[in-house]
């Protein structure tokens, strides 16, 4: 089995530079002969004229002067041919050396067509399905003249009070590893000269997912070995995929934020891991390293260059102090010729050079961008992204002829539907799930009441409404509303309550402490419960919740993130049985708040809890509750049940150069047809460092007709067993190993084998 994010370094065991073996490219260099300090500056600089959507506190002034001063290396937050064609005119026309314009953007999850939330794509656990989504989105957002994206994310974060969870694809690194490698592949295909992929930009570098007290922006302190075994692996396999930026983190590594961080940004990213492209600041993340109080903004732009950043977003220090710096012998002009090398290269990879207007044709956008076609890809992309939680009874999946009461402020609401960090979408576009169910099950009578407000808060509603309405109060008192859905249930067969997180209480700059579902809401849940009629919850957030109180009550509940564009069809066809959910977890969901973080690879520690969960004196456990979480990691039930059987190994002895197969069983032994995504899981017994429980080392997602059984098998080499010891190398260890192969982390379907010498 190969482990892309897990090849050894050697390029910096061997003490040669990747860079300096890196092939120069004459039309790069002929440029970089002719241009000025000043010019290679410029390049150095990127800027956001504003007018779109904020992505951060500052827009750029007077940038049309600057690009034709040759100012300007790359501008974001402008798109549509006409619009990149007038950008790229003022660059080529009436700048001395007529050097095009990088054209970036954030397309986190769909462009025009919007996506569930990486968060809830990666639960699919089905790597085409993320790289086809990462290549419709190249296509639409190439047809409207962007070439760069900010996007993928792949921070491992195991705090869900760290609103930025949303974005990325959960606690694992081995399954974060292989989204990173779907989506770089989706954005940039084989060919980046081709009109209709994009370059993409890992981020964050690094470790921004660690966030202390999971608040946004705070910083970040662990060990290095948690780094390169935890944190690293996505990073490492998007730039082994060929990423062509990177893009700096917030926090500090070490106690020096990312953006000025030379061991970050040279020595490991570059000639240890051999990194061609160039890395890019996060929002005026040069210019923050002065509230981090590491010097006024010459001291921390002659830092960042120094340490290997490239390109400075949106801050100006670049351009503003480096040539002060380069006269004063802080900076040489040698690292600014590298920087501005690198991204001419990058505009050399994008075909800029040959053709600045290979972006601006003006016919894509009506054939490329909402197409029919992409908008079902995202119904298909939702419904494969939502994770049942609990069945309860046979409520699931509903008789299209059902009388239901649709119940919840979330179930007609098209502002929350496409979920945060979705910029280039567009929420009045967005099927809402009144209309969605309507469409899939015509003959259903379905009545709706809001039933509560998502939140009572006015002053917390505020914070989320930066971007628009999303937490909307009703002129009706919570009480008044209430009574209204409970009327209405009584009225009706079942119910469904559309219930949980705004889209902007989750995302940047969107922690939260408490984790549950607003006390609005709860008390909507509670009442609707007890009515005695079938209730599913539809779940909406962008976070693991605590929902510790919601799975003790007579409900079944369907996890659907937040689902984009295409929400309420894809929930409808769940809902109603079209498609049977096949969803899993890829983040560990708390008891509560006080159990974070939380994740399925923590160790045992000297004193562990005991087997049987029961409390005892001087063992690692809680007073007041279990060590387990509520939902584990891999987690996901069907309308139909699969059971795992004869758990073995082809060998009891695996060679070095040899592989052994770990095969188990599976049978739908329910009523439906379905899908499973079969998991395998490793455990070292005795390691020279403390090892995890247990680490993913593979998944399979398989489809199942009612009463089949199919054997699933996985070959496992020496190379997929190791791990960086305390002094950082690359190693495995003979030994004894555990495995388990099944539905989820928490399950015991497992063998062993030995590694030899």
């Amino acid at each position: 089995m190969k482990r892309t994010y897990l090849s050894i370094f050697c390029i910096a065991f061997m003490g040669i530079s990747f860079l300096s073996a890196q092939e120069k490219i004459p039309q790069v260099e002929k440029l970089l002969a002719k241009m000025t300090l000043e010019e290679k500056i410029g390049q150095l600089n990127l800027l956001t004229p504003g007018g779109g959507i904020a992505t951060g506190s500052v827009v750029s002034e007077d940038v049309e002067t600057k690009i034709k001063a040759g100012n300007v290396g790359g501008v974001f937050g402008v798109s549509s041919p006409d619009k990149v064609r007038q950008a790229q005119d003022i660059a080529v026309k009436s700048s001395r050396l007529g050097i095009p314009l990088l054209i970036g953007s954030d397309i986190i999850h769909g462009y025009k067509t919007t996506y569930p939330i990486p968060l809830g794509l990666s639960s699919s656990w089905d790597m085409e399905l993320i790289k086809n989504g990462a290549q419709i989105a190249a296509k639409e957002a190439t047809a409207d003249g962007i070439n760069w994206n900010f996007s993928p994310m792949v921070d491992i974060a195991r705090d869900p009070r760290w609103g930025r969870i949303a974005e990325g694809a959960g606690e694992d690194p081995y399954l974060g590893s292989q989204v990173a490698i779907a989506m770089v592949q989706g954005y940039q295909g084989e060919d980046l000269t081709q009109p209709n992929t994009m370059m993409a930009t890992v981020k964050h570098m690094a470790l921004y997912g660690a966030a202390e007290a999971g608040r946004d922006y705070n910083s970040v302190d662990m060990s290095r070995l948690k780094m390169f075994n935890e944190y690293f692996p996505p990073y490492k396999a998007a730039v082994d995929a060929g990423v062509g930026s990177v893009m700096t983190s917030f926090n500090d590594i070490d106690g020096i934020p990312a953006s000025g961080n030379k061991w970050l940004l040279t020595d490991l990213l570059r000639e240890r891991w051999g990194f061609d492209g160039f890395v890019v600041s996060d929002y005026t993340s040069v210019n923050e390293m002065i509230a981090h109080g590491l010097g006024d903004l010459q001291a921390v732009s002659a830092l960042a260059i120094n340490a290997g950043l490239d390109m400075d977003m949106v801050g100006e220090g670049f351009l503003t102090t480096l040539k002060k710096s380069v006269d004063e012998g802080k900076v040489s002009e040698e690292q600014i010729t590298i920087a501005a090398r690198r991204i001419l290269e990058a505009k050399h990879k994008l075909g800029l050079l040959d053709d600045p207007y290979r972006y601006s044709d003006e016919s894509r956008p009506e054939k490329d961008i909402l197409t029919e076609e992409n908008r079902s890809f995202a119904r298909k992309a939702a419904t494969r992204s939502f994770v049942l939680l609990k069945k309860h009874e046979n409520t699931l999946p509903l008789a299209k002829n059902s009388n239901i009461a649709l119940i919840g402020p979330l179930a007609d609401n098209k502002n929350n539907m496409l979920g945060t960090w979705a910029p280039t979408g567009d929420p009045s576009l967005s099927i809402p799930v009144l209309e969605g169910l309507k469409n899939v099950a015509p003959n259903a009578t379905i009545n709706y009441a809001k039933g509560a407000n998502i939140s009572d808060d006015s002053t917390f509603a505020k914070k989320v409404n930066v971007f628009g309405p999303r937490i909307q109060i009703s002129e009706e008192s919570p009480e008044t509303l209430l009574k209204e859905a409970l009327d209405l249930a009584k009225k009706s067969e079942m119910i469904v309550a559309v219930v949980g997180e705004a889209t902007e209480m989750s995302g940047e700059a969107a922690s939260r402490t408490d984790i549950t579902i607003p006390d609005s809401q709860k008390k909507l849940i509670r009442e609707l419960a007890n009515t005695g009629k079938p209730v599913v919850l539809v779940l909406m957030s962008g976070r693991p919740l605590d929902i510790s109180e919601e799975m003790d009550l007579p409900v079944s509940i369907l996890q659907i993130w937040h689902p984009g564009v295409e929400a309420g069809n894809a929930v409808g066809d769940v809902l109603f049985g079209n498609y049977n959910p096949s969803g899993k977890l890829t983040n560990s969901w708390p008891r509560s708040v006080g159990q974070v973080p939380i994740h399925y690879r923590m160790k045992t520690t000297g004193r562990p809890e005991p087997e049987s969960g029961e409390f005892q004196k001087f063992k690692t456990n809680y007073l007041d509750s279990p060590n387990s979480p509520l939902l584990a990691f891999g987690y996901g039930l069907s309308y139909t049940n699969f059971e795992y059987s004869d758990v073995k190994a082809s060998s009891n002895e695996l060679g070095a150069n040899a592989t052994v197969s770990l095969s188990a069983t599976v049978t739908n032994t329910g009523d439906f047809d379905g899908e499973e995504t079969v998991q395998l899981y490793i455990h070292d017994k005795v390691r020279s460092i403390t090892p995890p429980g247990k680490e993913l080392k593979g998944f399979k997602k398989i489809m199942l007709k009612k009463g089949e059984s199919k054997t699933v098998t996985f070959e496992i080499s020496a190379e997929d067993l190791k791990f960086y010891n305390s002094d950082l190398k690359y190693v495995s260890e003979p030994g004894e190993f555990d495995f388990f192969i099944a539905g989820s982390s928490d399950a015991d379907f497992k063998g062993s084998f030995t590694l030899k010498k």
